[in-house]
């Protein structure tokens, strides 16, 4: 399987992205885009930035693109994340696959990107008029049943 992997500060190219994804051998090439959106839980939201250890976020998603290898016949994988200050609109996500058959292709995605969210290290704040907030920490979160003096 070919693929590439990139955390960066730099606006992604979707269509560099997309125009690589693309395979003679398959019959599916699934592109997500992740954007910024206007609002989070009926928040308004201005802005939103992106945050990471780089390093550790490539080997964490180096090894989720090794998991998509071993579970689905997947010729192409790609997924790059921004990080930095976004605006409403922004891409902050992208992710191409290119399997043999379409539903390879879409479940390599959906678990890609659930995967992502779940463990790789970066983190979002979010910029709301009244002020701004670190959401969505879910690879970084301590469970407080571990740190339970039970559990201890």
């Amino acid at each position: 399987m070919e693929s590439r992997i990139q955390v960066t500060d730099q606006k992604i190219d979707v269509h560099a992205l997309e125009e690589w994804g693309g395979d003679p051998s398959c019959g599916a090439t699934l592109f997500f885009v992740g954007k910024v959106r206007n609002e989070q839980e009926g928040r308004l939201v201005l802005s939103l930035e992106y945050t990471a250890y780089v390093e550790m976020a490539v080997g964490e998603l180096k090894e989720i693109v090794r998991e998509v290898e071993r579970r689905w016949d997947v010729r192409k994988c790609a997924v790059v994340h921004r990080i930095g200050t976004l605006q409403v609109g922004d891409v902050a996500v992208a992710i191409v696959i290119s399997s043999v058959h379409r539903r390879e292709a879409f479940e390599a995605c959906q678990y890609l990107i659930d995967t992502l969210k779940e463990r790789v290290p970066i983190w979002k704040r979010e910029e709301y008029e009244d002020g701004k907030e670190w959401v969505h920490a879910e690879c970084c979160r301590v469970s407080t049943q571990s740190r339970s003096p039970q559990n201890a």
